[in-house]
């Protein structure tokens, strides 16, 4: 088993999911990525042997601390991800999860860019699947604006890939900017890499593919989306960009703005979506300021992400399957129905909002100190605004409208058992990884020496943060000034094509048809006029149908014979 790629017992796998029993498929692909894990934790650090293509020297896979750790976390991830589908009796899904879980895997371990370009291309086509997998109107037009977007992607990585080559005659997936971190002074083909990556990682302004189709996916595909797409482009942006100064400004943005959607958003699972954009960012930040510190950080933060993202998203994912509806306005007091989700959904929330022993501190703690340490001072201030946003929108909102606030008056079944399973392991992966951060650590890119509870005051100063943003929270709400949950749709830099992009169509249709209506009206004329003067000379009463004396075409003649003798001699 050692001997074969990462990922292609998985990808191999999907390929037989289909000739499976439907009631065996499940089991099959929960199987999957166990049996991908055990030949992960057996595998050596190291390259695989390269091969020859078309004249090019690729090397499908490497090995190495940084891609063995997003291929522990995404092992692990498929195989709760797995069992909390356990009840799904849908080929597509199963198959569809498992390409897209392969795809992800072999793809942090791509040595070359031409292996990473092609199973960046396997994860849009395949992840689409989850999301049509819904099978409503709106799932299906979210999925084929998502594809357009990841196959566009793709498209700019394609590109990028050929233009870098060309400059440099080289393919490997190292790092592609120079020591200086000076993004300016890169190549067309490194910027179009760079742009590649962003739009994967969900930048400011490309981020709305996101909000746009994760929610409209189906209760598990969901789980299964939040966990590998955007954390295998921030994977490829440590690997090819770590000290890119200009990460740190976009990553700040990225943890600011989702903010206030997030607080006036009414569906549960956008909500997560725009947490995760601000999640994002914290590791956009560690990725650009580029030290050892700042990169375990981002990668640690990466790895404890996956989990609690998916535990939330378990969790809604619960509440919409027994209750049909994923609306805070809808939902309240499910708690008396659903302890065990309910509880579940608390430890995501605490773990998202980065609570003392709980895994979210011990990974972000490591990005707080590589800022203070690189004197980042602007950068800090931002990152602990969005620390309090994150627990305003995570922390307490996700779990107080949905099992707390006004009694809805549903009242419905626990959820599953195997999805409480799932639900449960994740849970106290995220307790154990606080408690003991040690074993994660162990696995980080470079050594760790830092301790997150060695510095007490540390520790009580994000306490006392989170604290002030749950009195904040508590003191909006009684006094009515926070925003009231509507069942509305809210826009952001979706106004584009749902708002703007059809009114300049409508515009641009309009002015067609009126220069198309004046240009037949003057065809008409001109056709009209053009009738009438020709019935003028031709006609029953035109010029030439009258009779004309025998002295007159005599001398018209002569006339005639004579311009044509002068012609001809000049």
């Amino acid at each position: 088993m050692t001997s074969l790629p990462p990922g292609i017992i998985i990808l191999a796998g999907a390929l037989v999911l289909p000739w499976l029993p439907r009631n065996a498929q499940a089991t099959g692909a929960l199987v999957l990525p166990a049996l991908g894990l055990v030949q992960l934790l057996f595998l050596s650090e190291g390259t695989f042997p390269g091969i020859e293509l078309a004249g090019l020297s690729l090397l499908p896979v490497r090995v190495d601390r940084l891609s063995l750790v997003f291929g522990y976390i995404f092992h692990i991830a498929a195989f709760i991800a797995a069992l909390y589908a356990l009840h799904v009796r849908d080929t597509t899904q199963h198959v569809a999860a498992m390409l897209y879980v392969g795809s992800a895997i072999g793809a942090v371990f791509a040595g070359d860019l031409v292996t990473l370009f092609i199973y960046w291309e396997i994860t849009a086509l395949a992840s689409v699947f989850l999301i049509f997998a819904s099978r409503t109107e709106q799932a299906y037009r979210a999925g084929i604006r998502y594809l357009v977007v990841q196959v566009g992607s793709g498209v700019l990585l394609l590109s990028g890939i050929l233009v870098y080559y060309q400059d440099s005659g080289s393919l490997s997936f190292d790092q592609l900017i120079g020591p200086g971190g000076n993004l300016s002074e890169a190549s067309p083909g490194v910027w179009l890499i760079f742009a590649a990556f962003g739009i994967k990682c969900a930048f400011p302004f490309l981020h709305n593919w996101l909000q746009d189709a994760y929610p409209r996916a189906s209760v598990t595909g969901a789980v299964f989306l939040s966990a590998f797409t955007t954390k295998l482009a921030v994977y490829a942006l440590a690997r090819g960009f770590p000290g890119t100064e200009v990460l740190i400004g976009i990553g700040v943005v990225m943890t600011l703005f989702p903010i206030f959607f997030a607080v006036i958003e009414n569906d549960l699972r956008k909500v997560l979506c725009y947490s995760l954009n601000n999640q994002l960012g914290f590791m956009v930040v560690g990725i650009g300021i580029g030290t050892e510190l700042a990169l375990n950080g981002a990668v640690a933060h990466a790895f404890v992400h996956i989990l609690y993202k998916a535990l939330l998203f378990m969790s809604m994912g619960a509440v919409l399957y027994r209750t049909g509806t994923i609306r805070a306005s809808d939902l309240g007091g499910l708690y008396r129905s659903m302890p065990w989700t309910t509880a579940f959904c608390i430890v995501g929330a605490m773990s998202i909002s980065a609570f003392p022993l709980f895994s979210g501190f011990v990974a972000k703690s490591l990005t707080l100190s590589a800022v203070v340490e690189g004197h980042y001072v602007l950068t800090f201030i931002g990152l602990l605004i969005a620390s309090a946003g994150v627990m305003e929108h995570s922390g307490i909102k996700i779990p107080y409208f949905a099992f707390f606030g006004h009694d809805s008056g549903i009242r419905c079944r626990e959820a599953p058992f195997h999805m409480c399973l799932a639900m449960g392991v994740t849970a106290i992966l995220c307790i154990g990884i606080g408690w003991v951060p040690a074993p994660l650590y162990a696995i980080l890119p470079y050594p760790v020496v830092y301790q997150p509870y060695a510095d007490f005051g540390h520790s009580l100063t994000q306490l006392q943060l989170l604290l002030f943003a749950a009195l904040a929270f508590a003191v909006l709400l009684r006094s009515g000034l926070y925003p009231p949950e509507q069942a509305a749709i809210n826009l952001d830099t979706d106004w584009w094509y749902r708002r703007l992009a059809p009114r300049l169509l409508r515009f641009g249709t309009e002015r067609v048809v009126l220069a198309r209506d004046i240009l037949a009206e003057a065809t008409r004329f001109v056709g009209r006029s053009l009738m009438r003067a020709v019935l003028r000379h031709y006609g029953p009463e035109g010029t030439l149908a009258r009779t004309w004396p025998t002295g007159s075409m005599v001398l018209w003649v002569a006339v005639l014979l004579a311009a044509s003798l002068i012609l001809y001699y000049v």
